[in-house]
């Protein structure tokens, strides 16, 4: 089942990029915040992803780095996966941008020719992989 993502569905996984709606006072104002801050001194950089991948045979995952994904073209499928629980895959249509929390297994797909996705990430970032196979739908028996 593909899911929209929403605050809520979405918090096991990490967040949504957006400036909080209770703290849009000001009006006429340019408003700023901060929607994510590591705390470590390591760097970062900002990538570009062109996605044609129309089905997953990998998970990864980057233990050390939050990490953005950005839609700029396409419609694109994130599959996600608790760090503790990579075989409990949710899909969810990425329609807003979001920032994935450390350690959460991920893979990508275009429902497109191709999408593109801009990646925002620590400047070193640690990757482990894992085979993803979807599981066959259960029939029930009567």
């Amino acid at each position: 089942m593909i899911k929209k993502i929403n605050a809520e569905n979405f918090k096991p996984f990490g967040s949504i990029i957006g400036y909080p709606a209770g703290r849009r006072k000001n009006a006429g104002k340019n408003l700023f915040c901060v929607v994510r801050k590591e705390r470590k001194k390591v760097g970062w950089r900002i990538c570009y992803l062109v996605v044609r991948d129309k089905a997953i045979n990998k998970l990864e995952q980057h233990p050390d780095t939050f990490e953005s994904f950005e839609p700029v073209k396409g419609r694109s499928l994130l599959f996600l996966a608790r760090p503790g629980a990579p075989g409990r895959v949710e899909c969810f249509f990425l329609d807003v941008p979001v920032v994935l929390n450390k350690g959460i297994w991920h893979g990508v797909v275009t429902q497109t020719k191709e999408s593109e996705i801009k990646i925002t990430e620590n400047a070193e970032v640690k990757c482990i992989y894992r085979a993803f196979k979807p599981s066959s739908p259960r029939r029930k028996r009567n």
